[in-house]
């Protein structure tokens, strides 16, 4: 099974985009010493270097040579990048024998992968040596604690006690019984009952079980649970015999086994980085070139038809619980129970409130929202203040929901579940659809839940009142 480490803190984009400049300078390089003295590329061959960027994005993303858990290991830095380097030779071979421009250098091709090899291998080890001796580069660190002071929870410390500069901040042991002289007295924190007390103070981000998992069914029960509640990430380290299980999902630190209970594609930072990208430069597009033509339309029909202001902004719990100004278009007469969820024939509903409604308009300054970075374009519909406190005790996983950022649309709400939820089971469902697209996220899925958005508002909702 193949090793690895668990990310750091550390905007891989930005690693990207400097191999990539360096890929650039030793194509310049290569140019220089061998083609030409001249500072501008010719034509023919800046149409190389064009491939050359793209075939390297390519073999960045399939190779996944930029995600910094593989920087842990020496040896697999230049296994890696060597592979990674003979798969972008590939590339150009096949563009050149595809388009039969067999006039370029093999030997200024030769020099170019020799440069580009050399500083790569360079940039990553004293990028390395840099996080290895400065710290997490004064990024947040992500607070741990550890369920079990004994073997596999000593062998699990040490790891972060090792691999700290990877952004691990260890805050302490739990355990009623923990084994005696393994651990200092000082990291001890306590027994059980005052972990879910101290992980509210701490602000704890992760905790890791490493107690028997079949003498503590349980005990695992009521932590994940409350992990869940409090946006905590729950991870455990299992016996071996568990590992193989279907729905689990297993990571390496060094040899120690730790798995997690749900898939998590959005903790992924190179996934973030991809997502937060994608909502910005969609979020633009509707701001510049479609938000100027429709807003004084939908402003002047408001104000036409009913007092108040023209937004309605109302607190929203986002990412974490964490409370965010969410901003509608207003559809309703000025009233003092905006805190209640409209109904069919709902009263309140102006006429261009119920045209806003039906065709999702209303939802267009969220775009300002996903701008700020309170939203996201897809996601879970953020629910009221008041929903999340009565259904978080009455569905399992609701808080689940908040591990991520809300979106304007959901996979929820493409596939009928929106608007008002009478029955307790309609709010079980629209969870259920956003616990699968958490655990299931991709670029593709945001792109056609986005395509299928559009195209229930021309085709019309039931449920959208």
């Amino acid at each position: 099974m193949e090793k690895k480490f668990q990310s750091v803190n550390f905007p891989v984009f930005v690693i990207a985009v400097i191999e990539l400049i360096l890929l650039n300078v030793s194509f310049r390089l290569a140019y220089f010493k061998h083609i030409s003295h001249h500072l501008v590329i010719s034509d023919y061959y800046f149409t190389l270097l064009g491939v050359f960027n793209l075939a390297w994005l390519v073999v960045a993303f399939i190779n996944k040579i930029d995600k910094i858990e593989r920087f842990a290991d020496d040896g697999y830095i230049i296994f890696n990048l060597i592979k990674s380097f003979f798969i972008h030779a590939f590339f150009i071979l096949a563009y050149i024998v595809s388009f039969q421009v067999f006039d370029y250098s093999r030997l200024f091709l030769m020099y170019t992968y020799g440069f580009a090899l050399l500083l790569t291998i360079a940039f990553r080890f004293s990028f390395l040596y840099i996080i290895k001796n400065f710290g997490n580069l004064g990024l947040k660190s992500k607070k741990v604690i550890i369920v079990g002071a004994e073997e596999s929870g000593k062998a699990l410390y040490d790891y972060f006690n090792t691999y700290k500069y990877f952004g691990y901040k260890f805050m302490g042991f739990f355990d009623n019984n923990p084994t005696s002289g393994l651990v200092d007295e000082a990291l001890l924190k306590g027994d059980l009952n005052k972990l879910k007390e101290f992980c509210e103070q701490e602000n704890i981000d992760e905790i890791y079980f490493t107690l028997s998992l079949h003498d503590n069914k349980l005990l695992i029960q009521d932590l994940h649970k409350f992990s869940d509640e409090q946006c905590i990430y729950f991870k455990m380290v299992p016996e071996f015999k568990l590992i193989g299980h279907k729905e689990l999902n297993f990571i390496f630190y060094d040899s120690i086994p730790v798995m997690t209970i749900r898939k998590d594609p959005l903790g992924n930072t190179f996934n973030k980085i991809v997502k937060r990208a994608f909502d910005i430069a969609f979020a633009f597009f509707v701001i510049s070139c479609i938000f100027p033509f429709i807003f004084p339309i939908i402003a002047i029909a408001i104000i036409m038809e009913s007092k108040g202001p023209i937004f309605f902004k109302q607190l929203r719990p986002g990412k974490k619980n964490q409370l965010f100004e969410c901003y509608k278009f207003r559809t309703m007469k000025v009233n003092n129970v905006g805190h209640v969820q409209a109904t069919k024939n709902d009263s309140r509903i102006t006429k261009i409130g119920a045209f806003l409604r039906k065709t999702s308009l209303d939802e267009l300054p969220q775009f300002f929202n996903v701008l700020m970075g309170d939203m996201s374009v897809v996601g879970p519909r953020p629910n009221m203040v008041n929903q999340l406190k009565t259904y978080s005790k009455l569905i399992d996983k609701y808080t689940v929901r908040h591990f991520v950022t809300p979106g304007i649309t959901g996979y929820a709400q493409v596939n009928g579940f929106r608007g008002e939820t009478k029955e307790l089971e309609l709010m079980e469902k629209r969870v259920e659809y956003d616990v699968k697209y958490i655990e299931n996220w991709s670029l593709l899925l945001d792109i056609k839940i986005i395509f299928q958005t559009v195209f229930n508002i021309f085709k019309g909702e039931e449920n959208a009142y």
